[in-house]
């Protein structure tokens, strides 16, 4: 595998960005004997510098609804139409995603967030405790990804108010909203962004993990990943209402969906107050549903798909 990062002189403008990339590739991809070749895309935008070319095959790997988020181009919804039109099989990140664009496109799958679950795992073993959270109280709930406009803010302050002994850990970086607006409590612990392999070290020193993001547009098709790992982990978790945390997660009684501030709190206290017992068996019936998800069966299905449309095309 050969990864092909462009570095590009700050203070460019859009049309030198696109011209610039186009360049890259096309002298990157000169250097390579390719006959028989296919395109996989993550966004269409990348369609501005790869336009010109016709591969054997075009796949489509829809992550998100990304024409929602905050900042968004504005010719994104109108390069996504043409990268439908150009694509030969389409992935959607989620099940809400796929229901959006299932019209669309004439060979389309969906593919929920898995999980590396010998990775998360770990946070239910014994685990050194993080410098930077060893001396926060318990009970701790925790977030980690990006904080954005998808964030839910008002209900984090909501809750350190009504609960100023339980403590708040927020993991990842601010992007996209102003660090100011961030609610500033004694009870809330910002801790920046973490590597992928510390995660299970504070995960382990968690009562409850959280999934705490507003409904508005650029949430309304997400599948977030960290559901999983969160449940791999072996930690309790508290969602706000997002469609596919509430199917299947919601539904197989793995996660507390709540809408407010006190719904949250009630969830917790249940949490925070059930017996051992009532985990354990929480915990057998994470493991049953979890037991057949991992990122090597998600794979071996894509694969399986795209052999599939390769066959129908023609001897690739």
């Amino acid at each position: 595998m050969t990864i092909v990062v462009p570095h590009l002189v700050p203070g460019m403008s859009e049309d030198q960005v696109v011209k610039a990339q186009a360049t890259l590739l096309d002298k990157f991809l000169a250097e390579k004997d390719l006959t028989d070749y296919a395109f996989w895309y993550y966004t269409p935008m990348a369609l501005t510098f790869s336009h010109h070319y016709v591969p054997a095959m075009t796949l489509y790997d829809c992550m998100d609804e990304l024409s929602a988020f905050k900042f968004a181009p504005t010719q994104l919804q109108i390069l996504e139409k043409e990268l439908l039109k150009r694509s030969d099989i389409v992935f959607t990140g989620g099940h809400s995603l796929y229901k959006a664009k299932k019209d669309k496109h004439h060979t389309i799958y969906p593919f929920p967030s898995s999980i590396d679950k010998v990775h998360f795992s770990k946070a239910r073993g014994q685990v050194s405790e993080p410098w930077d959270q060893v001396a926060i109280p318990h009970p701790r709930m925790g977030f980690y990804g990006v904080i954005d406009e998808r964030f839910d803010i008002d209900l984090i302050e909501q809750v350190a108010r009504k609960r100023p002994e339980w403590q708040m850990v927020m993991i990842g970086p601010v992007v996209k909203i102003d660090p100011a607006s961030l609610p500033r409590l004694d009870n809330i612990h910002y801790l920046g962004g973490k590597g992928y392999e510390e995660l299970p070290e504070y995960l382990a020193g968690w009562d409850i993990a959280l999934v705490p993001f507003q409904l508005n547009e650029s949430t309304r098709f997400i599948s977030p990943t960290k559901t999983p790992e969160y449940l791999s982990a072996g930690i309790p978790v508290i969602s706000t209402p997002i469609q596919d945390v509430i199917n299947p997660y919601g539904e197989e009684g793995l996660v507390h969906i709540v809408k407010d501030s006190d719904e949250f709190i009630a969830a917790a206290e249940e949490i925070l107050f059930s017996s051992s017992m009532d985990k354990d068996n929480w915990l057998k019936k994470v493991d049953c549903f979890l037991a057949e998800n991992s990122w090597d069966a998600t794979v071996e299905s894509m694969i399986s798909r795209i052999r599939e449309c390769f066959g129908k095309k023609g001897p690739y």
